[in-house]
């Protein structure tokens, strides 16, 4: 169908007096084409009186969609079903032409921020190489409204820890705080509400207040109030991770560090200027930060295994044997795990950032064999035995060695028996014992016993018996 200024150009040359075969031959149509113009005498484009074939189905169709969900293979089958005769095609067609299935386009507007006035920070999932093995990160992006200037890193999860660590960084990347940290409405720093009504957390309001920023969040649905970080995360997947490898987090990280260096002198077209140029004014504007910024961290209260270890996020790490049943403190920095029994003894392991289900020893805390440390202390119910009765201190060492119970319950039963019973009955049965090597408590119970019954409890004869 020709448009209207093709029909407008056929009007005029005919008007100038051209052929009909010349016009067509220019303009490259048919020359019946040429002659309907001439013949129509006008420049508007006709409006197709064409029947559609899915306007008998029109109510069927809506009320198909909110069943189907908006699936119109679905809605297709169900027409097909019913007895309706039409293409997929043509009931696509359809819906597209009349705004069925899609929203109509909304026109977007351009946001400006002056200098130092807002960060925008978000989270995008990514697959890389990470030594040898594909494994997926979640790499978290911050960029100034004003310079454009791009800072991110990558995390193995992200969680309220990992996004102070991530915006400290940043802010000392940049070297000052912005007015504002514009977020996606994400748990990690909302505690109710979303947009202008978005309350924090308040653990994530005390770190702003730190820096002199306040957290702000975009109305949902207004995924274009965030752009300014949200376009970067294409650039990082298909520049910065295309052909890459990385042999560890920390390779990762500074890979990605100067990879933002390189990026932020670079000349960007969509803005007509370089990032760390522009950033040169907006540096003035921002706030400067802390004298001290103290290390982010998070506190685990653990107890010492049977093996001396301590485990953290399915990580097993090593403590001096001496700690095994005793409770600790473990505090996690971005880069360390440190262990503390008291002020005095305190561990340092290497953080793993991601969950490897490894067991991280350290030889100090594993003497060689049979350098281990020895028990100096005996148990309670060796004291309170020995206290009793020492006359069967020989026995209680041969019991000890011998038993085949475990050593503290053969010392509490032991025990029993010494409050329990006459104590000459007792000493007799555990000398005769101790001379055939008789270590088996309930026989000796029963030797008592038979001791106690009789010597203690003999019966006077009936004397009607004489």
């Amino acid at each position: 169908m020709l448009s209207q200024r093709q029909r407008t150009t056929i009007l005029e040359l005919h008007a100038q007096g051209v052929k009909k075969r010349e016009i067509a031959r220019v303009l490259g149509i048919s020359r019946l084409t040429v002659r309907k113009v001439l013949r129509s005498n006008s420049t508007q484009v006709p409006v197709l009186q064409r029947a559609e074939k899915a306007e008998p189905y029109r109510q069927q169709i809506l009320e198909l969609l909110p069943r189907c969900k908006g699936n119109l293979v679905r809605v297709h089958e169900e027409l097909t079903a019913s007895g309706a005769v039409l293409s997929y095609q043509a009931l696509t067609a359809f819906c597209r032409r009349h705004g069925l299935t899609e929203p109509p386009q909304q026109v977007v507007g351009q946001y400006d921020f002056r200098p130092g006035q807002e960060l925008q920070h978000d989270t995008s999932p990514h697959e890389l190489e990470l030594a040898g093995k594909k494994c997926k990160v979640q790499t978290a992006s911050a960029v100034l409204c004003y310079s454009r200037m791009l800072f991110f890193q990558c995390y193995a999860t992200f969680q309220r820890f990992d996004c102070k660590i991530f915006l400290t960084e940043a802010l000392r990347y940049f070297g000052g705080s912005p007015e504002r940290v514009m977020i996606d409405n994400t748990h990690v720093v909302v505690l109710r509400g979303t947009g202008r009504e978005m309350v924090p957390v308040p653990e994530m309001a005390a770190f702003a207040e730190r820096f002199s920023f306040q957290f702000v969040a975009h109305e949902r649905g207004d995924a274009n109030r965030s752009a300014r970080v949200e376009r970067p995360f294409w650039f990082i997947e298909n520049n910065f991770l295309a052909g890459r490898t990385f042999s560890s987090w920390p390779d990762l990280n500074e890979q990605a560090r100067r990879w933002c260096d390189r990026v932020n002198s670079t000349y960007k077209k969509h803005i007509r200027a370089v990032p760390r140029e522009l950033f040169a004014l907006e540096q003035r504007h921002l706030k400067p930060l802390p004298v001290w910024i103290p290390e982010v961290y998070r506190l685990h209260q653990r107890t010492v295994d049977v093996e001396g270890y301590v485990a953290l996020h399915s990580n097993r790490y090593s403590v001096p044997v001496a700690w095994v049943g005793r409770p600790v403190e473990v505090r996690e920095t971005k880069d360390k795990i440190e262990m503390q029994l008291n002020a005095r003894n305190i561990v340092t392991h290497e953080r793993i950032p991601d969950q490897q289900y490894q067991r991280i020893t350290l030889l100090i805390h594993r003497p060689p064999r049979g350098q281990g440390l020895k028990r100096s202390d005996t148990h309670p119910e060796e004291q309170a035995i020995l206290q009793a009765a020492p006359e069967i201190a020989d026995y209680l060492a041969a019991l000890k060695q011998h038993s085949r119970k475990l050593v503290v319950l053969a010392l509490r039963q032991l025990l029993r028996l010494v409050r329990e019973y006459p104590r000459e009955p007792f000493l007799a049965a555990v000398r005769e014992a101790f001379r055939y090597g008789l270590y088996d408590l309930d026989r000796l119970e029963r030797m008592i016993l038979h001791r106690v019954q009789r010597d203690f409890f003999r019966l006077d004869e009936d004397p009607g018996d004489e």
